[in-house]
């Protein structure tokens, strides 16, 4: 009978051990999930306190973007992903337009389809400590292509309509997004 008991919990744990291989990762990973996602670390601008990172993971539906940043004055500030990689110059006036591959009007993050640039985050609001977090799916971001981009924090919010830019004031933090694979 011991024999026999043996060979029932070796089936046993054989079943576990193989089930929980053949589980299915088609479902949206969180933000945990790898550690393999595309990030930028934001700098002040000359004269400016932003700091931060903004992470970029693909999932099912689209691009989870998390942005975690400190430094800020209370309220909203435009928050934008531009076309040029290049935080070079003391106003990061280096990184260019706003990313609009599709030749889009301004917009809100909100707005359905290419009816919108494909950098157009709309705004983060920094709580009265000057902290700002941010996590939510954009659908029409490509993942493949944000890697040499940059993203911009604004002094002021945008106004979600102003063309071509949103009105969002000067760029107080910029960050090059580049791949991070694990550690």
């Amino acid at each position: 009978m011991k024999r026999e008991d043996r060979l029932l919990a070796i089936i046993a744990v054989a079943f576990v051990l193989l089930s929980g291989c053949t589980k299915s990762s088609s479902s949206v990973p969180s933000t945990t999930d790898s550690d393999h996602y595309l990030m930028a670390t934001i700098d002040p601008t000359q004269g400016n306190t932003v700091r931060g990172e903004v992470r970029f993971y693909k999932v099912d539906g689209g691009v989870r973007m998390v942005a975690n940043l400190e430094g800020l004055s209370p309220g909203q500030h435009g928050f934008h992903l531009h076309e040029k990689g290049d935080c070079s110059v003391p106003e990061a006036t280096s990184a260019g337009a706003h990313y609009n591959p599709a030749g889009s009007p301004h917009g809100g993050p909100t707005v359905a389809g290419t009816s919108r640039h494909m950098g157009d985050f709309g705004n983060i609001e920094a709580g009265a400590d000057g902290k700002a977090t941010i996590e939510r799916v954009d659908d029409v971001l490509v993942y493949d292509n944000l890697k040499g981009l940059a993203v911009l924090v604004h002094a002021n919010p945008d106004d979600l309509t102003s063309q071509p830019m949103g009105n969002a004031g000067p760029r107080i933090g910029c960050g090059v997004i580049r791949e991070h694979l694990g550690g």
